[in-house]
């Protein structure tokens, strides 16, 4: 993490990391419309990487080196808890949607699996992790207490989606994203989270995670 800053740069960064990660996320939810959603994640993902870049001292090779620490009895394990877990939340809320894509449109599943983690799993774990934990370094708290904090911006971050399951599911894996970064590198939180994101959608959460199914609750 980085070193402590002054008073004022320390005030100055509290107001930059409300508005990335609680002023934005909100503004999203409350007046985005869906299908802008991937576009403004390029947006999001480019000022992010801005900042990284500004802020310094960030080994940039980092984020395509240490493949050999990723965990893969980790990756199989959070693929089966993925599995289980959306089983059990569509059998009690939406039982149609149960492999619904793979039912009515299998041919559209290779495409996800390959485009999401690059257009979605990658700009989500540039954001959330090095420039979180490298930029607002000096503001989070000790060992959990970052990990906790790290959890529930992601989480937030999902409001766009109006769902308590969505919101218990990404604090649940940003969790999970953010101790594989810190313990394992970058290439490890962005497979957990390539992983997650696929199984997710092969079960049929895309009842919850697919932005054309967002309703507003106001």
């Amino acid at each position: 993490m980085a070193q402590p800053a002054p008073a004022i740069a320390r005030t100055l960064l509290w107001v930059e990391f409300a508005a990335l990660y609680a002023g934005a996320p909100l503004a999203m939810a409350l007046f985005l419309p869906g299908h802008m959603l991937f576009a403004a994640l390029a947006l999001f993902s480019m000022a992010g990487l801005g900042l990284l870049w500004r802020t310094g001292g960030f080994h940039w090779h980092n984020l395509v080196r240490g493949w050999g620490r990723v965990p893969w009895a980790e990756v199989a394990g959070i693929a089966l808890a993925t599995l289980v877990s959306g089983l059990a939340i569509l059998w009690l809320t939406s039982p149609d949607s149960i492999f619904q894509l793979l039912r009515q449109r299998p041919e559209f599943l290779p495409v996800i699996w390959i485009f999401y983690p690059i257009l979605s799993a990658l700009p989500q774990e540039l954001i959330f992790r090095p420039l979180f934990f490298h930029r607002y370094g000096p503001l989070l708290p000790a060992g959990q207490g970052a990990i906790a904090l790290n959890a529930a911006v992601f989480s937030f971050a999902h409001l766009m989606y109006w769902s308590w399951v969505v919101a218990a599911l990404t604090f649940f894996g940003g969790w999970v994203f953010a101790r594989a970064y810190l313990m394992r590198g970058f290439p490890a939180a962005w497979v957990l989270h390539a992983v997650a994101g696929n199984v997710l959608f092969a079960v049929g959460m895309g009842a919850y995670f697919y932005t054309g199914n967002v309703v507003r609750p106001f």
